[in-house]
């Protein structure tokens, strides 16, 4: 449970690198194609900072996550992680009920799925 506790981590920390790829620096080729039909082409420039902005938050995210690989106290580690995991539960809720439900299933329910596994390790 411990290996895969730390593979599921990885990966929800994983997308929310990519995420901040995407949103600070292809937001308008490649962010453009991932939202295509969620949001008008000719938005995509003029939310370009917005978008860098938010790619930020993931990134943070991701940080947090990756840092609880090398906390080597075991509970601090795993306060760590659940502190994390849950803010992008919430973050993948949220966009979920106000952007996409989408979001829930890329974002949030890894995260859950993470979670879980962590906290029953």
């Amino acid at each position: 449970m411990e290996i895969l506790s730390k593979i599921l981590i990885g990966l929800v920390a994983s997308e929310h690198l990519y995420i901040l790829y995407m949103e600070m620096f292809t937001w308008e080729t490649l962010g453009k194609k991932t939202f295509k039909g969620s949001l008008k082409d000719e938005l995509f420039k003029p939310t370009k900072g917005l978008a860098a902005n938010q790619g930020l938050y993931n990134g943070f995210l991701s940080a947090g996550l990756i840092w609880s690989f090398f906390i080597e106290n075991e509970t601090w580690s795993q306060n760590v992680a659940v502190f994390f995991l849950g803010c992008v539960i919430v973050a993948g809720v949220y966009g979920a009920l106000t952007a996409s439900k989408k979001i829930f299933f890329v974002q949030a329910l890894p995260a859950i799925i993470a979670l879980a596994v962590l906290l029953l390790k």
